[in-house]
């Protein structure tokens, strides 16, 4: 599927990217595949998309040297996430004859973008290149805002889109406009659309038909459409024994949660409407989910740090994991997850988790019961965040001692967790030594940055002082980019923003 020049790019890249999920669905339905896209695609896309300085996934490449740009998040998650909106869209009868009639007329030669729009809209009588050029060609997502009322037996639903920005609110003078194709279910079949409709206008009123005032109402069934979801407060609180009983798909649960924490950075609704929502997920069974989810708690931790709601959000992390926690426990059970949820635990400060983590720690350093290895990494974040220098000294002799490089990665990862100021600094001076391969530094520094409010200052601190080593060491390579990345990104005032422009802006006149 080559395409006549690298404007059309995405398409090999999008395509192949969505096309591996789909077989793998095909062969095994029972990885639930589609829940991994969301999280690992696309979320990932819609975090770079929402952005000011993104870029339409169709860019136009005058000249070889603007290839590398283009080689990103939106060409390859976002691209593959608009395919797989348009195969649910078209359907995927419609799709194969599409795509039949697209690589019979192209098998010897090169196509664009829009003569694969030409071979489905022949296939499905669907307006499929006006559709997709307010996908391709424009950057950025919609938001869609939507509120019900009952009507009788039925359901008026009011919808209106605005593109999502992270940084709040649109303000901006244009009003740019996407054609979404939007489903819809109810709580009388949630893995089933109730109504399929095409919103190509900023704001529709549609109505479910015999829909029962105690029914929920979802929009985005199975997290397909590339757009994020603004509920009503009644709407939302609707959802909220679909997220307990598990009703509703592990996929649409993601992309639930994963909407509100965005809406909330974005300051678009309250971080306290999405906690209570959360509270909802203390059954919640699925690893994808449970990842997310920790992710997501986590940054907003990272937030609350600059606050004095730190040590009440770390509160909440233990009340949410504690139920699941518990029953996964720390020995080997059929699925997965307890590593993730016992390392979540151990570094809110669970006192169970915290007690059992030293024991083992322990018995593992002293070679009577070894750990194994998923279970390594949560118990050693869980004593270094708790621990003290003779706890990071016993790490860096592990370190030291082990055999096998994916030993001492699993530690550089985790040493940033520790707390105090000068052991902090300890280990940024060891990020630098030899005991830490070249490219192997960024880890350790990350880690510390992300490991504590002190630690991130320590670590911008660091990276400044020693900036001319680190950019001669990894200059012209994506560790560079990759390190000032994970040593600003917990950052959350205008303060240190201005700061790290100017820094930023010095750094690189130095080495010009």
């Amino acid at each position: 599927m080559l395409s006549e020049w690298w404007t059309h790019l995405w398409l090999n890249e999008g395509f192949a990217s969505w096309i591996e999920y789909l077989c793998v669905d095909h062969c095994f339905p029972e990885y639930d595949i589609w829940t991994q896209f969301v999280s690992a695609d696309y979320t990932r896309a819609q975090e770079l998309d929402a952005l000011d300085n993104s870029h339409p996934i169709e860019v136009s490449v005058g000249h070889p040297s603007e290839v590398d740009e283009i080689f990103d998040a939106i060409s390859y998650s976002k691209g593959a996430s608009v395919i797989r909106m348009l195969h649910d869209y078209i359907g995927d009868e419609d799709f194969r004859k599409g795509m039949n009639l697209y690589l019979t007329k192209f098998q010897q030669r090169n196509a664009a973008t829009e003569d694969l729009w030409e071979s489905l809209e022949k296939a499905s009588g669907k307006p499929i290149a006006a559709v997709m050029n307010t996908w391709t060609k424009q950057m950025g997502f919609p938001l869609i805002y939507v509120e019900a009322e009952q009507q009788e037996d039925d359901r008026v639903l009011k919808l209106v889109q605005k593109k999502f920005c992270a940084s709040g609110p649109y303000t901006g003078e244009d009003f740019p406009m996407w054609m979404v194709p939007i489903s819809i279910c109810t709580s009388e079949d949630p893995s089933c659309a109730k109504m399929q409709i095409l919103m190509d206008k900023p704001e529709l009123t549609v109505v479910l038909k015999d829909t029962k005032p105690e029914q929920w109402v979802k929009l985005n069934l199975g997290t397909v459409g590339f757009y994020r979801t603004q509920y009503s407060p009644a709407m939302l609180e609707s959802l909220i024994p679909a997220i307990k009983d598990l009703s509703l798909p592990p996929v649409d649960r993601l992309g639930l949660q994963n909407d509100l924490f965005s809406l909330a950075r974005a300051g678009i609704i309250s971080t306290v409407e999405v906690l209570k929502v959360m509270e909802a997920f203390v059954n919640e069974p699925n690893y994808t989910v449970w990842s997310d989810l920790s992710c997501n708690l986590g940054i907003l931790g990272t937030l609350l740090s600059h606050t004095d709601f730190y040590e009440d959000i770390q509160a909440f992390v233990r009340d949410v994991f504690s139920p699941i926690g518990e029953r996964l426990g720390w020995d080997p059970k059929p699925g997965e997850g307890r590593s993730l949820l016992l390392g979540s635990l151990g570094k809110a400060g669970h006192k169970a988790t915290l007690e059992e983590a030293r024991r083992r720690f322990k018995e593992h350093v002293e070679g009577k019961q070894l750990l194994s290895a998923d279970l390594r990494s949560p118990v050693y974040v869980t004593v270094l965040k708790h621990g003290d220098s003779s706890t990071l000294d016993t790490m860096l002799k592990l370190h030291k001692q082990a055999d096998m490089q994916e030993e001492k990665n699993r530690i550089e990862r985790v040493l940033g967790a520790i707390a105090q100021p000068e052991l902090i600094q300890k280990v940024l001076t060891f990020a630098l030594s030899e005991e830490v391969r070249p490219q192997d530094t960024v880890s350790v520094i990350g880690g510390v940055a992300g490991g504590s409010k002190q630690g991130r200052k320590a670590a911008w601190k660091f990276v400044r002082d020693n900036w001319e080593e680190l950019y001669n060491r990894y200059q012209g390579g994506f560790l560079i980019s990759r390190l000032i990345k994970l040593t600003v990104d917990g950052f959350a005032n205008d303060k240190m923003a201005a700061e790290v422009k100017v820094r930023s802006f010095n750094l690189r006149f130095i080495n010009y």
